[in-house]
């Protein structure tokens, strides 16, 4: 777990009503929503990818990865593109030091209900995260910034965002069980 120990500056959002914030280190740029290429054969909360200048970028829809359904598409409805260092990627390349400049992390957009505000945290508003009650995962929370009567919860988007649990929760969702795993029965080809 990430503890806050100096000023920091978040970009809030929210996500189905809730406010949420990450890191402004991480971010590089907010996009209006944009028409999606859907990805056959992509698990559900990749939403599909989008032409940023020459690169193929995938969008998250971060509300199916926490399990809070899926984003609809609104007026406000933005893409927020972040930049995600995962030493995976550079041991997976295995490229020289001067090579490694888009081995060493992957631009990844996350699909948000609005993008709203960017906001200075001081440490002594920022709260441990909990470790339960927040309905997601406790290492994807940083901690919880008090805001009116309220909390922000500030998300740890390198946990968010792992590119090896999203590559191992792909390879599950990818993986259907066979018909007797599913409690089905077996069918014979040519028998229906």
């Amino acid at each position: 777990m990430n503890t806050v120990t100096e000023a920091g500056r978040y970009l809030t959002f929210t996500l189905n009503g809730e406010a949420y914030a990450l890191d402004i280190f991480h971010v590089t740029e907010i996009l209006e929503y944009r028409a999606l290429t859907v990805v056959p054969m992509m698990p559900d909360f990749i939403r599909g990818v989008i032409n940023l200048r020459g690169r193929a970028v995938p969008v998250i829809d971060i509300a199916i990865r926490f399990a809070r359904g899926s984003t609809a598409i609104a007026r406000r409805t933005s893409i927020i593109i972040v930049h995600i260092q995962e030493s995976s990627l550079a041991e997976i390349a295995d490229l020289d030091s001067d090579d490694r400049g888009a081995a060493d992390g992957q631009d990844i957009g996350i699909l948000v209900d609005s993008a709203t505000k960017v906001v200075t945290l001081q440490p002594g508003d920022i709260e441990p995260a909990p470790a339960f009650g927040a309905g997601i995962r406790a290492d994807y929370i940083s901690g919880m910034a008090r805001r009116d009567n309220d909390f922000l919860i500030l998300l740890d988007i390198s946990h968010v965002l792992s590119i090896s649990d999203m590559v191992r929760l792909s390879d599950l969702a990818q993986r259907s069980p066979s018909p007797i795993e599913s409690g089905g029965v077996p069918v014979e080809p040519g028998s229906l």
